[in-house]
């Protein structure tokens, strides 16, 4: 991964039906300041658009990629497969399985093809989008400032006693 203050991060999905959970991360890093695309990228339905992503992605100044799936949910592994830049898989809840489906088909890599794997829905997509803010902290400052400001918030925002 190129050292560089500039990096961005790619927030890649599987579907349309994904973009509801996987727009949550967006927001998380819209609030620290890092600059984001967000991209429909089936594994199954568009694997040319899959490939050219994933090997372009180190090129095109992407510091880590977020990627949402439901059901087989392959997209993670296989732009994992094709790319050295982080990649964080957000299971997506699925109609039939409850999104166990997808979970366990991100978590469940091979050796040598790493996904970091998020919870299933909502949390794992707000979670996704703080740990791409803080591997992108490692070469910025001014996220890391931002990043530090938010869990000090988080932190604040907790009662000592209870009502």
């Amino acid at each position: 991964m190129k050292k560089n203050k500039n990096l961005k991060v790619a927030i890649v999905m599987g579907s349309q039906s994904d973009y509801k959970t996987m727009q949550l991360s967006g927001k998380i890093l819209k609030k620290m300041g890092i600059k984001f695309e967000i991209k429909i990228i089936s594994a199954h339905r568009t694997p040319k658009r899959m490939y050219d992503f994933a090997i372009s992605a180190e090129r095109n100044n992407i510091g880590a990629i977020i990627a949402g799936a439901g059901g087989s949910a392959h997209l993670p592994g296989m732009i994992s497969a094709l790319t050295p830049i982080p990649v964080l898989g957000v299971p997506i809840e699925s109609k039939k399985l409850k999104g166990l489906d997808s979970l366990l088909s991100i978590a469940q890599m091979p050796k040598g093809i790493p996904v970091g794997t998020l919870a299933i829905g909502e949390d794992g997509a707000i979670n996704a989008g703080l740990l791409a803010a803080s591997i992108i902290a490692n070469n910025n400052p001014a996220v890391k400032r931002k990043l530090n400001n938010w869990r000090l918030s988080q932190t604040k925002s907790i009662k000592k006693k209870p009502n």
